[in-house]
């Protein structure tokens, strides 16, 4: 198992990606790390991280860029970058990774592999390095559902260190999936699917839509009803994602001030010391994003950003509750676009952000949601050729084993070849 660098490792360096926490080594394991080695993983390594988790291509780790095994010239998305490269590469069976904002699924879909969010409160949250505590979610990435599901399995639960922790029993995820040859004709039959409308047309990527509706196809083919939900509030919930996000982050931060641990600026006073220890062990992106966060939080705005963005959760919570009352699953593409090139949009954070459209109102509505692979987009103009895509498949809370078996039947039944990056 690959454990992503936010998740705390007893006697194995934990950075989160960051200078700030350079040469940090815990003296206690996660508890989802803990729950695995009493399941009896083995942990081979820490995977890299954009910095602090805020991040969407893993560019912004303070150590090093990490590549996509199917083409080392792109990026494997972020921030579990470096968990979704290690299994799509074959370095481990299944690695760990947070999910704040889409950081499981995103890059799950750039590297072609399984990527599971579960619902707020699934696991324990307790031993991982906080970006925003009330979206962060663990979660397990894998080469097969199945992989995933046992993965889950052995890392839910409740537990008294989290106060956020569920009291949900943890079931089996694996034990209802069976293999293909025992799967009847139309092993969907009465299943009720919708694909979020929003996440159609402008802004996705022809070679992304095409994948998704071949995958549609399929999902029909197996005796889904597959129709469509608008969901208005899908555009506005990634402004709100972001107030909120950086705002818990500002707070959270506050801790990385070279007193405790981690480097220290040696000054002549305390405030000295403070700027300077954050000034270093901080990178631009976390830095932007802590300042964003304590503007919104201030006096003369935070009516105005944070309170306004929580009102507008509140909508896309009820409105996403509602379409899956009347649907079984909901449906879309992972991200807009296969994988960026190296360099493509870390200067650009506007456009690094906008690709966190399809993930990001699933952490605010606390709701699971599953990428699995579905095919690949074209040859690109730019060179780079089978990039994976995958489609993101959305539960009601709690109910990541129905959304797991549906993930499980379309994987066992794909009509494309999916094989393994190349050497």
């Amino acid at each position: 198992m690959g454990i992503k660098d936010t998740l705390c490792t007893a006697g194995l360096a934990t950075t989160a990606g960051a200078s700030a926490l350079r040469g940090y080594v815990p003296p206690y394991d996660a508890a989802a790390v803990a729950r695995l080695r009493r399941a009896g993983a083995l942990v081979l390594g820490k995977c890299n991280c954009d910095a602090f988790a805020m991040g969407s291509t893993t560019e912004a780790s303070d150590y090093q860029v990490t590549r996509n095994p199917w083409d080392p010239r792109c990026v494997p998305g972020g921030s579990s970058g470096g968990s979704a490269a290690a299994v799509a590469a074959g370095q481990c069976v299944a690695a760990l990774g947070s999910d704040t904002g889409g950081s499981i699924r995103q890059p799950a879909h750039f590297c072609g592999v399984v990527g599971i969010k579960p619902t707020y409160g699934r696991v324990s949250r307790a031993g991982l390095v906080a970006y925003g505590s009330s979206l962060d979610c663990v979660g397990p990435l894998a080469r097969s559902v199945e992989d995933a599901a046992l993965v889950l399995s052995a890392i839910s639960g409740a537990d008294e260190a989290d106060a956020t922790s569920a009291r949900q029993p943890a079931p089996d995820f694996a034990a209802g999936l069976q293999p293909v040859r025992e799967l009847s004709d139309r092993p969907l039959a009465g299943r009720r699917l919708a694909v979020v409308a929003e996440t159609r047309g402008a802004g996705v990527a022809p070679g992304v839509s095409g994948a998704v509706d071949r995958a549609l196809a399929h999902l029909e083919s197996l005796g889904a009803e597959v129709g469509e939900v608008s969901l208005p509030t899908f555009q506005v919930g990634l402004p709100a994602y972001y107030v909120i996000a950086t705002s818990e982050a500002s707070a959270n931060l506050a801790r990385f001030d070279g007193v405790r641990y981690g480097p220290r600026h040696e000054a002549g006073d305390l405030r000295a010391m403070y700027a300077g220890t954050r000034h270093a062990g901080l990178g631009p992106e976390v830095k932007r994003r802590v300042l964003m966060g304590t503007y919104a939080l201030s006096a003369g705005y935070y009516d105005a950003y944070y309170k306004r963005a929580q009102q507008v959760r509140t909508l896309v919570q009820r409105e996403l509750n509602a379409a899956l009352d009347e649907w079984d699953l909901l449906l879309s593409p992972a991200a807009p676009t296969t994988a960026y090139r190296i360099g493509q949009v870390c200067d650009d954070p506007l456009e690094m952000y906008q690709g966190d459209l399809m993930t990001v109102n699933l952490n605010l509505a606390g709701l699971p949601a599953i990428t699995v692979p579905c095919g690949f987009e074209e040859p690109r103009d730019d060179g780079a050729a089978r990039l994976p895509v995958g489609l993101q498949i959305i539960g009601r809370a709690f109910g990541e084993a129905d959304m797991i078996g549906v993930a499980h039947v379309f994987e066992q039944t794909a009509d494309f070849a999916w094989g393994s990056p190349p050497e």
